[in-house]
């Protein structure tokens, strides 16, 4: 009886330690590689890192959850000219303007953006509130003379030397923009192309004469509608990347209302210098 319980035993013995050793088999390779597992640190801005990463093949990851962003408020400057001029019963185009002296500024104060895609922040409307504030400068010795009939006349000013003189209206204008976006290398960094409509308002017309008299400087301002159009409409389109931004508007009105002047269609064209 003692003889069978010591051999018992040595076989329970062989058993427990071949399952140690089994275990131990399988264990040990997985601490032995955990301590060889090390983190190098990489000196990298985490958007440089990510920027190649296509997250969108993940399953409940939306890449585009940002609400779409249109373009339109801040400060544009540009340049003035007309198109399709039509002198017709006046003696001389008297308002053939200096295009580098005859100018728009733009304060866009008030943006609205709609986005027009579900699961995709790169394409949708904007529309907000802007004024809108053109000079056209005219011949030195010129001004502009409205009739009772509401014809406007070039009229002729002699004062002094240093003379100058233009045409100021103030306007508030309202775009109504279909915008595109592409993501250019990074997700906030984005071409984006935008066109549509716009409508105005005139809320104030002037003509200014600056000249020298007895060797100080002096002006004329004479405030009037001179038969310009109190509402007015055309086309915008604006373009840009990151800080260089551009715009260009046609006016599908005339400057004058009809028969009242000569006919002429303002274009403006120029850059954005602050957006916000």
């Amino acid at each position: 009886m003692y003889m069978n319980s010591r051999k018992h035993n040595k076989y329970l013995n062989q058993i427990y330690f071949r399952v140690v050793v089994l275990i131990t088999a399988i264990i040990f390779p997985y601490f032995l590689y955990a301590q060889n597992d090390t983190i190098v640190p990489v000196d990298k801005h985490p958007e440089e890192i990510l920027k190649n990463l296509d997250l969108r093949k993940y399953r409940g990851f939306n890449l585009w959850h940002d609400r779409f962003t249109g373009h339109w408020s801040g400060f544009d400057f540009g340049f003035n000219t007309f198109v399709n001029t039509d002198y017709s019963g006046y003696d001389y185009d008297f308002m053939a303007n200096n295009l580098l002296l005859s100018n728009s500024a733009y304060i866009n104060i008030v943006k609205k953006s709609f986005g027009l895609q579900r699961n995709r922040n790169t394409i949708g409307l904007v529309t907000g509130l802007g004024f809108h504030l053109q000079s056209y400068r005219l011949e030195k010795n010129l001004t502009l003379e409205r009739l009772e009939s509401g014809r406007i006349v070039p009229q002729t000013l002699f004062f002094d030397h240093n003379q100058k003189s233009k045409l100021a209206l103030f306007s508030a204008m309202v775009p109504l923009l279909s915008e595109f976006q592409i993501p250019v290398g990074n997700y906030n960094n984005r071409i984006y192309i935008s066109g549509g409509f716009y409508g105005a308002v005139r809320l104030n017309s002037h003509t200014k004469v600056k000249y020298r008299a007895d060797s100080k400087k002096e002006k004329l301002k004479t405030p009037g509608h001179y038969s310009l159009r109190d509402v007015k409409y055309g086309l915008m389109v604006r373009t840009g990347y990151r800080w260089f931004n551009l715009f260009a508007t046609y006016e599908l009105v005339p400057l004058f209302k009809d028969d009242k002047g000569p006919e002429l269609t303002p274009v403006t064209f120029g850059i954005t210098l602050l957006s916000f």
